[in-house]
């Protein structure tokens, strides 16, 4: 595996964010040329060997600086399964990789979500390092330690809480990606605007990646396993989740969000829980970042409603992420003629 060629990272052109908890703390480097770290990250965890699964070739793949086994992925939802875990963690024991040794993921969120649960189960547990490849992915996807994959039934039914060694976002791979990938990033980035970070359209992407990462590493740590403040970050999500399950992945996961979230303000605004003014600002935000706002043809909103009560923050009835006068909060029980009459009023595509 070739070794990165980037000159060393700057102060000026890195950031870093800190996610405070306690033993398992550990640091996202977010910046041009970070993935070139990744040998220091391995020596400091004191691994011997790695095995680095990537979706990306190799010029992008960064070396561990150990001897590795390289194994090849395939971003996309639909490897995004149990199967995919299975023939990792075989592949890691034919390897003989230890729990002293270090798994390293280098690819998109679908990608750091499958290696992220082989690597929390292999020996059960092993250190991961992720090196996300796409916008989304840097912004949340691989930061928070949730791991999961998908069952037909619905979307990270299956999972765990492990949380990465280390993080390291280089923005140099984001200029390799095509426009709607960028895009499916700024779904997430769009509606850290709800919960905490209002304004980030305005920043450089540098910023606006830092400024994301650094509201979820706070809500991370003050609530690391959804008791309650982290269900925030599911903003947009319940109705986007469906919207990916619905299209058979077409749609693509930021792009859900981004049409999520103009739904949750509308849904919101029914509920007498916000104004028409800040359930305008939800359709105004969104269209801001060139996102969708509409339904895509062809979906019923008998599927959707469907899959939405399968959604996993759903103890009972519907649940969602809800703007309202304390901010963002779930809110279990929503009515579904509330819910679908507010989903029929949505624009369409």
């Amino acid at each position: 595996m070739p070794s990165s060629t980037h000159p060393a990272p700057t102060a000026a052109t890195t950031r870093e964010v800190r996610v405070e908890l306690g033993e398992r703390a550990y640091t996202v480097h977010i910046g041009h040329g970070v993935r070139a770290a990744l040998p220091d990250v391995v020596r400091a965890l004191g691994a011997r060997r790695a095995v680095v699964v990537t979706a990306r070739p190799a010029d992008q793949t960064p070396d561990p600086g150990v001897p590795s086994l390289v194994l090849p992925a395939r971003d996309g939802e639909h490897d995004k399964t149990l199967a995919t875990v299975a023939h990792l963690c075989s592949r890691f024991a034919e390897f003989g990789l230890t729990r002293a040794d270090v798994v390293v993921s280098c690819g998109g969120g679908t990608t750091t979500d499958a290696v992220g649960l082989a690597a929390s189960l292999y020996h059960r547990g092993t250190p991961v390092v992720h090196v996300p490849t796409s916008l989304l992915a840097q912004v949340d996807a691989s930061v928070g330690g949730k791991t999961a994959v998908n069952l037909p039934e619905g979307k990270n039914l299956v999972g765990a809480y492990w949380q990465p060694a280390a993080v390291l976002c280089d923005l140099d791979l984001l200029a390799t990606l095509p426009e709607r990938e960028l895009r499916n990033g700024l779904g997430e980035i769009a509606r850290c605007h709800f919960i905490g970070a209002p304004g980030l359209d305005r920043l450089p992407l540098l910023d606006q990646v830092a400024a994301s990462v650094a509201l979820k590493a706070r809500v991370v740590a003050a609530d690391e396993r959804d008791s309650g403040l982290r269900h925030t970050l599911n903003y947009g999500h319940t109705l986007g989740h469906a919207l990916e399950l619905a299209t058979g992945f077409a749609v693509r996961h930021g792009e859900g969000v981004a049409i999520g979230t103009v739904f949750a303000g509308r849904l919101a605004g029914a509920l007498g829980r916000i104004g028409p003014d800040r359930v305008a600002e939800h359709h105004s935000v969104v269209a801001g970042y060139g996102l969708p706002v509409a339904l895509p043809p062809g979906v019923s909103d008998d599927e959707l409603l469907r899959f939405m009560r399968r959604d996993k923050k759903s103890t009972g009835g519907l649940a969602f992420v809800l703007d309202g006068p304390r901010g963002a909060e779930l809110v279990r029980d929503v009515d579904e003629h509330v819910v679908a009459t507010t989903l029929a009023a949505m624009p369409r595509a």
